[in-house]
């Protein structure tokens, strides 16, 4: 098929990576163009103009980072709809509010085209592989044409109702995520191990009844930032975290609820942002926090502290030309 990626971050890049290696032709865009370099490089065409990528797609995959970018994208001036959409499927993948799709769903069926939002859950590995998991929500269907690919995509695509519903879910799935890396930085702070035995407790921990995927995955990178080391690749920051931990907490308010954990974590990323590491992996906040915790004693020692490289970043508008090149080192 022919597949318009609409967002070349990191998971937009694997998701571009996984369609060529199955052998659909891949068109790509992102606002930042130097971002879009490595699916180029795979093979995708860099498509600096979304209406043509638009035109030249059957289907269009966007990844976006939040409510605002969506909007922007599909409904600014030389956005999504600026292009021929009728008869086309649009995917939106990104985690974002569950209103934020309502008006570009409403403004896409008025031209004759098909919105399908479907989050998805899982790495970047997951995503070259076709091992994501993702949350559908909008017209059954829809789901149905969309299906076939999402297959490639997803090792299980569930369809769970209107519009809305697949939104949710993700958020629902990251606040468990958000919560454990808070916990953990408790739970390794109780366990009250020299950061160089952090790997053991780690270990220890992924083995108990209690272990998750994560110690299991990510416990050299968790191990390496309580010992003071730094990473430059962040797969997911803090920032974004921070992001989907507001959208969490501002669907409970519209719907009358509360959400307590979540709310004190969010203040405990947004703490991590103000103090200038919230580019770092969120992997590394348990140990952002256990270093805050030990500063609050006047006798105890501080541990090494880390951040994140920081450079500066050249934004495109929509519809901007050029090839995108690759990042000069910082």
């Amino acid at each position: 098929m022919n597949i318009g990626i609409v967002g070349t971050g990191r998971m937009g890049t694997g998701i571009a990576q996984r369609l060529l290696d199955l052998g659909h032709d891949v068109r790509a865009w992102n606002r930042t163009a130097y971002k879009a370099h490595d699916a180029h490089e795979a093979g995708a065409k860099w498509t600096p103009i979304l209406r043509d990528l638009v035109r030249e797609s059957d289907i269009v995959i966007s990844f976006l980072y939040d409510n605002e970018s969506v909007e922007h994208v599909y409904l600014g001036t030389h956005g999504i709809l600026s292009g021929r959409v009728e008869g086309r499927l649009f995917l939106d993948m990104g985690t974002v509010s569950p209103q934020t799709h309502a008006k570009i769903a409403a403004a896409l069926q008025a031209r004759g085209g098909d919105f399908l939002e479907c989050p998805v859950s899982g790495s970047i590995p997951a995503a070259r592989s076709g091992q994501l998991v993702g949350f559908a929500g909008g017209d059954a269907q829809v789901f149905a044409r969309a299906r076939p690919l999402l297959e490639q995509l997803c090792r299980r695509a569930e369809f769970l109702g209107p519009l809305g519903a697949g939104a949710r879910m993700k958020l629902a799935a990251n606040l468990l995520l958000a919560v454990f890396w808070q916990a953990l930085g408790e739970s390794l702070l109780v366990a009250g191990s020299a950061p160089s035995d952090a790997g053991h407790v780690l270990d220890l921990l992924a083995d108990s009844s209690i272990g998750a995927t994560l110690l299991r995955t990510r416990g050299p990178q968790i191990a390496a930032a309580l010992n003071g080391e730094t990473t430059r690749s962040a797969a997911f920051d803090v920032d974004t975290m921070r992001k989907d931990l507001r959208y969490m907490v501002q669907e409970a308010a519209a719907r009358g609820s509360a959400l307590p954990l979540a709310s004190r974590t969010l203040d405990g990323f947004d703490r991590a942002a103000r103090e200038g590491r919230g580019h770092v992996d969120s992997s590394a906040y348990p140990a952002y926090w256990i270093t805050r915790q030990k500063a609050r004693s006047p006798e105890a020692p501080r541990s090494n502290d880390w951040q994140e490289p920081r450079g500066s970043v050249e934004s495109l508008p929509c519809g901007v030309s050029g090839m995108p090149e690759r990042r000069p080192a910082a």
